[in-house]
């Protein structure tokens, strides 16, 4: 119902409620568009283009989804557009990765269930150590280990281990099916915490 009130509040041409919508949502915005892109300028300019999407496409949204879902697809859309532009001017990124394929071997299958589910599901990344009290110098470690992951894991685990989106909203904004979104997650989650591990065990 809050999320309705606010849909016709804004259809309606609340500036006031448009502008805490943007406040909101801002910076997480794009901080996920700088995952994918990795150039802030570039970021900045996506962002700005999703809002005149948002003003732009309101007054034909039906509430097939959340509205957040929605901001963030469309979001996703223009930050692959920008992504492809970008590889061809600089060759930051290829073509494919633009719109992030399944490159490497999958987990193996006796990981999952008959429904897709994980046999033994990975660890609440919330509840890990490495979410406790991290000094500044592994969370530089960690950031690194983000970076360094391929398009789709940097933005599965962005959206769902920093932005705090639930699995289904990341399928329906990343247009991924439910069991790749969990491989994709599964994969950005080890390669980060073996990096972690690297560093503890160099530390030490």
């Amino acid at each position: 119902m809050q999320d309705q009130r606010l849909v016709e509040s804004l259809q309606a041409g609340d500036e006031q409620a448009f502008r805490g919508l943007v406040q909101k949502n801002y910076g997480s915005m794009l901080r996920l568009a700088l995952t994918v892109i990795g150039n802030r300028s570039v970021a900045e300019d996506v962002v700005q283009e999703t809002w005149l999407g948002v003003l732009r496409g309101l007054s034909g949204f039906e509430g097939r989804s959340s509205l957040k879902t929605w901001i963030y697809r469309i979001l996703m859309n223009r930050a692959r557009s920008a992504v492809t532009g970008e590889s061809r001017r600089k060759a930051l990124f290829s073509e494919q990765d633009a719109v992030f394929p399944e490159t490497e071997p999958s987990v193996p299958a006796g990981q999952f269930t008959a429904e897709g589910k994980w046999i033994q599901s990975p660890s609440n990344w919330a509840s890990s150590p490495e979410s406790q009290l991290l000094s500044k110098e592994t969370q530089e470690v960690l950031a690194q280990a983000a970076s360094a992951l391929p398009a789709a894991q940097r933005a599965v685990l962005q959206l769902h281990d920093v932005e705090g989106f639930r699995s289904e909203e990341i399928c329906d904004i990343l247009a991924l099916s439910s069991a790749n979104q969990r491989v994709l997650l599964h994969r950005a989650r080890s390669k980060v915490r073996k990096a972690l591990a690297k560093h503890e065990e160099g530390v030490k």
